[in-house]
């Protein structure tokens, strides 16, 4: 297994100098509600207004844009459920570079829309009834085309913690920061930002309970799996931790926690409603874990990234009138 200095704040500071003019960086909001229900100074790291409308252009560019002229040539291609698909797509569109995305069936519409609107060629199939894992390695090797996994992959896990490094320019001291985590890409590259730049700040990642393999993970220390979990936050619905990702998690993240269903919706009801922006079941699972009081920290100040914005509207109806 890859050892955990794999990818390095050097190689965070490197992708935020690839990606400066063509990602957003994006805004940072505050809430006197927030703070006043948390007892702490709460900075919300808006990733939902990143190009693609998530976290995943960060890592794609900062993958994409290092190829070979030949790897460039011939395209890449790559599996998601939606946001990292996106954002292979609009970074390969930007760079000239042929991508194929590999979607399940059941990926919101919004989603796969989008990612063809971006110019890639869109392959679905059935996660019940296939590895994505193993259709895309013979995909891949079938055109010569080369395979940007959504998390697994050095330069894609750099790219995404240039989201923390940005906040912690913008914000300074911070005594806490939250991730939520599917695969481990933006946990371990916030982490590594983190770290590096505030050695006293505690990272933790947060997952669905009902996808909560990263968690067993860290308290077993040996990686752990989910097949398919039925949670709405369906960016976080990754087997596992990666060969990459998992040594980088248990290095530099402090803690694990999870989040219920109930408190997904409550808290993206809550995000709606109060800060009045768009955000996705899977991007308010930092924010759910301070909100819902899983995790308290009182009088301190506290980082939460809001991953995505990605919400299928049609299904929002239905969403919000589960258990709330």
């Amino acid at each position: 297994m890859p050892q955990h200095n794999s990818v390095a704040i050097t190689d965070v500071q490197a992708a935020q100098e690839r990606i400066l003019g063509i990602a957003h960086r994006t805004p940072v909001l505050t809430s006197r509600i927030v703070n006043d229900r948390t007892n702490s100074q709460v900075f919300f790291k808006c990733e939902n207004f990143q190009r693609t409308g998530a976290f995943k252009f960060r890592g794609a560019y900062n993958a994409l844009v290092q190829l070979s002229v030949a790897q460039k040539q011939t395209g890449v291609l790559t599996y998601s459920s939606g946001n990292h698909g996106q954002a292979i797509a609009l970074a390969g569109q930007l760079l000239n570079i042929p991508t194929t995305i590999i979607m399940p069936d059941d990926a919101p519409a919004v989603k796969q829309t989008a990612t063809r609107g971006y110019g890639a060629e869109v392959i679905l199939y059935n996660r019940q009834e296939t590895n994505r894992e193993e259709l895309a390695q013979n995909l891949a090797r079938d055109g010569s085309l080369t395979l940007i996994p959504p998390y697994d992959h050095p330069h894609v896990i750099a790219g995404q913690g240039t989201t923390a490094l940005e906040l912690i320019q913008e914000v300074g001291q911070l005594d806490l920061l939250l991730v939520c985590c599917g695969g481990g890409g933006l946990l371990s590259g916030c982490a590594i930002a983190a770290k590096a730049l505030l050695p006293n700040c505690k990272v933790i990642g947060v997952e669905p309970a009902l996808a909560d393999d990263a968690t067993r993970s860290f308290y077993t220390k040996t990686l752990q799996t989910v097949k398919n979990p039925d949670t709405i936050a369906d960016g976080a619905r990754t087997p596992s931790l990666g060969q990459i990702t998992f040594p980088l998690v248990l290095h530099y993240v402090d803690d694990m926690v999870t989040v219920s269903e109930e408190a997904i919706l409550r808290t993206m009801f809550f995000l709606w409603e109060r800060l009045k922006i768009v955000v996705e079941p899977t991007g308010v699972l930092a924010a759910a874990a301070l909100l819902e009081g899983v995790v308290i920290a009182p009088e301190a100040r506290i980082g939460v990234i809001i991953s995505g914005g990605n919400v299928d509207l049609a299904q929002v109806g239905k969403l919000f009138s589960v258990g709330l």
